[in-house]
């Protein structure tokens, strides 16, 4: 296992003080990264090789959201590896005073770029000192942690697609030169926010409670990029359960679920009005 103190940076939290789920996401992939790097693979050595780790799917479940400057705990750890390609990584973010924070698990796939001899990036057996550096770990935890989305208690039925659409911008690409996959999430977010605003209500106190992502096809500059959110129903606590899918020139890049509430005397009552017709 991977450990090690965590600080979120100023510019991750919202006008309530309060980290959003996407920064929740790149602490999630930093962590992965420092991980990898001391493990001996830094970013660097993968670029060398021509090889990545890339996420096929991400699903996040929020304890408490984390405040600007407290000191929080990282943990990681490789928990399942498939045909020396595709990996399980567990997450954990973990308030010193507070308990746990939240809790992830990620599925990534191991490529290779084939792009300078007029391939593609496809999925590719890690090599085998790569397969030495991250054999899988049976980690007792000491608090059952569930990483499952809270399950769709009432469905409401014929609620509306709400649109969300906009251009990828250059200054988003990555290192692979797409989209890195906690933009995705912004974008779910963003889409619900605008929703919320469009029937008079503030965005300000949407809140986490658990979300899951599945990559497709990464968005890239200047593609234009449509997020389509419908309503599916509520969880038993209350809480409103939603489906997106995400388009990249039409082509289907993600599709996800994500579980929300706001915060104040209205709570789901002010989702479920802004999202159901």
């Amino acid at each position: 296992m991977f450990e090690e103190p965590i600080l979120i940076p100023r510019h991750a939290f919202s006008v309530r003080d309060a980290a959003r789920a996407g920064d929740v996401w790149r602490v999630f992939q930093e962590l992965a990264v420092d991980a990898s790097t001391a493990r001996g693979w830094p970013p660097s050595r993968y670029r060398d090789e021509r090889a990545a780790f890339i996420v096929r799917s991400m699903r996040v479940r929020h304890t408490l959201e984390p405040f600007h400057g407290e000191p929080l705990v990282g943990r990681t750890w490789i928990s399942r590896v498939r045909r020396d390609t595709f990996s399980t990584r567990e997450v954990r973010l973990v308030s010193k005073e507070r308990g746990l924070v939240a809790a992830g698990r990620q599925e990534w796939v191991h490529v290779r770029d084939h792009t300078a001899e007029g391939g593609s990036i496809e999925p590719a057996r890690a090599s085998e000192a790569l397969k030495a550096s991250f054999p899988a770990l049976d980690v007792r935890e000491e608090t059952a942690v569930d990483t499952e989305l809270p399950k769709l208690e009432r469905a409401i039925e014929d609620a509306p697609a709400h649109v969300f659409e906009f251009e990828a911008w250059w200054t988003w690409m990555d290192p692979l030169d797409h989209a890195n996959h906690p933009a995705y999430l912004d974008w779910c977010d963003e889409a619900l926010s605008r929703a919320l605003v469009a029937r008079g209500t503030s965005p300000v106190g949407l809140t986490p409670v658990a979300e899951e992502l599945t990559f497709r096809h990464g968005a890239r500059a200047g593609e234009r990029v449509r997020v389509e959110s419908r309503l599916l129903g509520l969880s038993a606590e209350g809480d409103a359960v939603l489906d997106h899918r995400i388009f990249a020139d039409e082509t289907l890049s993600a599709t996800g679920t994500t579980v929300r509430r706001v915060r104040g005397e209205e709570g789901a009552a002010s989702l479920v009005s802004a999202l159901s017709g």
